[in-house]
């Protein structure tokens, strides 16, 4: 009952501001334009306001899962005429705001104690206010200015309302249409479920806002407010007060002279950082979370807002998408084909050359060309009537990195449309690749586990040969087990073979060490070579 009244409350809504004429009629079978002729919303006089303004209001009416598709949208002017997304950008910080007695009374019961004794200042009025909660501008008592995130009262509410009506169709979806199981969408609407809710935790948020901080000391490419942990709780957060231009303001930043060129690039580069060194990226990086600090404007720096969602990727995650995209990028569809398969994702039975063919059909037209030029939103659709013929499930771990690939697309878009994506992220990943693959990943990796690696030495010979021995389709020989004085005496050789490989290993990488050893210009490869014998001599001594 609860989701049909909310079905009704969305089709009312619909009615009120007449959104059916938004369809295109002669464009639809004619058994629902008879339907659609006589539905009740015609019942409804013409708004006086434009398209974009009723569906901009549509969407406040219906509550914060609207208002969040409303703010993806808005960062897509290829997609939408330039009045409707003019309106919905209305949506990113210009929400109705609610009562700021309202926000004291959270602010109290949160902080446990009056306003007058948290804040010297506290303004009536908020700076701004947004789909799940509206910020005021405030004083700390030493006169430190910062802003105050309160989360709207009974918004949670609503939004359980909406996430079990998602369920419904999600679970009708899957069930009773052909392509649902592929697409999975029961799947998809648990991932934003879990997203939304943790976008209500402002404790989160804070985390959230320490953790992009540190991952960006100094940097020159962003700046991430400092949090006030003792003015934060579960539905209020204190940080550092920022000013800077908001980036959907094109204008205001032409007029700062601010190099757009180097704006579009750094945005770029900050959200490959996030993804691939970090795992752990801002993902709601819509206009009215984003403003530059303009005293610079040869060289801009982004200043980060709202870190209510953010999204982290596993390290098999992050390997794929490396690999992939600089495929991509160096137009080598077989081997994008054959990750695909390799990951999964794509039925093993699947021809290596047919979906290589079918990729570089989607991906050979958008290369060499400007972003004003190609869009994303069309190259998906394409990559999903591929997907859809090859039989690929959606990954919904991957949704959100999707989706913030696309703001950042929108992004780039308005500040500087001649921006060449391909070529701004290729040496990015070239890089990150090299650092994974090359020398020092390879060192980073050793000294990460090689306490691990020390434990279980002793048992890696035996574990081996063992291997072998599976390998050739015979069954291990069960081995004596040998007196404590003999094993430890014979174990002893591969433990310091292992040693001896890993000191030459550090050796040829490190430059410390190549210093150390300058005078021995072979000792890292004699290093090497004793390590392979005494592991070669435990691993044959004694039956070990």
């Amino acid at each position: 009952m609860i989701n049909l009244g909310r079905l009704l409350r969305i089709l009312w809504v619909f009615s009120r501001y007449r959104l059916d004429t938004f369809l295109r009629l002669l464009t639809l079978p004619a058994g629902i334009r008879f339907l659609l002729a006589i539905a009740p919303w015609r019942l409804f006089p013409q708004p006086e306001a434009n398209r974009g303004e009723r569906l901009r209001q549509a969407m406040e009416d219906l509550g914060p899962v609207f208002i969040k598709f409303g703010q993806i949208l808005s960062t897509r002017r290829d997609l939408l005429p330039e009045d409707m997304a003019e309106s919905l950008a209305h949506l990113q910080d210009r929400v109705a705001p609610f009562d700021s007695d309202d926000a004291r009374v959270i602010v109290e019961a949160e902080l446990g104690a009056d306003i007058a004794d948290c804040f010297s200042e506290f303004e009536q009025d908020p700076l701004a206010s947004a789909s799940v909660a509206q910020v005021h501008g405030a004083k700390l008592l030493d006169g430190t200015p910062v802003v105050v995130k309160v989360i709207r009262p009974g918004i949670e509410r609503v939004i359980r309302q909406d996430i079990r009506l998602l369920h419904l169709m999600a679970r009708l979806l899957q069930r009773f249409w052909a392509e649902g199981p592929r697409l999975r969408p029961v799947e998809v609407v648990t991932d934003y479920e879990k997203t939304i809710f943790d976008e209500l935790d402002m404790q989160r948020e804070a985390a959230n806002a320490s953790q992009l901080r540190r991952n960006f000391p100094d940097s020159p490419l962003i700046y991430v407010p400092e949090v006030y942990w003792s003015h934060t709780g579960r539905r209020v957060v204190t940080m550092e007060r920022v000013s800077g231009i908001p980036i959907g303001d094109t204008a205001a930043l032409h007029a700062a002279g601010v190099d757009m060129k180097v704006l579009a690039e750094k945005g770029v580069e900050i959200f490959f950082t996030q993804v691939f060194r970090d795992s752990f990226f801002h993902a709601d990086m819509h206009p009215g979370n984003i403003f530059v600090d303009a005293s610079n404007p040869a060289d801009p720096q982004y200043i980060a807002l709202d870190f209510g969602i953010v999204g982290t990727l596993g390290p098999s995650d992050k390997s794929y998408l490396a690999r992939n995209l600089l495929a991509f990028f160096r137009r080598d569809y077989h081997q994008v084909a054959a990750l695909h398969i390799q990951s999964g994702w794509i039925p093993a039975d699947t021809r290596v050359d047919e979906f290589e063919a079918a990729i570089r059909t989607v991906c050979e037209p958008i290369f060499a060309r400007p972003l004003r030029d190609i869009s994303f939103g069309h190259f998906l659709l394409r990559l999903f009537e591929v997907a859809r013929r090859f039989h690929m499930e959606v990954q919904p771990q991957l949704v959100l990195l999707q989706k913030t690939l696309l703001n950042v697309e929108g992004l780039g878009r308005q500040l500087y449309p001649d921006l060449d994506l391909w070529a701004t992220a290729q040496p990015f990943l070239e890089n990150w690749m090299q650092q994974q693959m090359g020398p020092p990943g390879v060192m980073r990796s050793l000294r990460e586990h090689l306490p691990d690696w020390a434990e279980q030495a002793p048992e890696m010979p035996q574990l081996f040969h063992d291997a072998l021995e599976r390998l050739a389709g015979d069954p291990p020989p069960v081995q004596p087990q040998p007196a404590p004085a003999d094993t430890h005496r014979f174990r002893l050789w591969p433990l310091l073979g292992a040693a001896a490989c890993a000191m030459g290993a550090l050796a040829v990488a490190e430059p410390g060490l190549q210093e150390w050893l300058k005078n021995l210009p072979a000792a890292s490869w004699i290093l090497l070579g004793t390590g392979g014998v005494l592991f070669w001599y435990g691993s044959n001594s004694s039956g070990h």
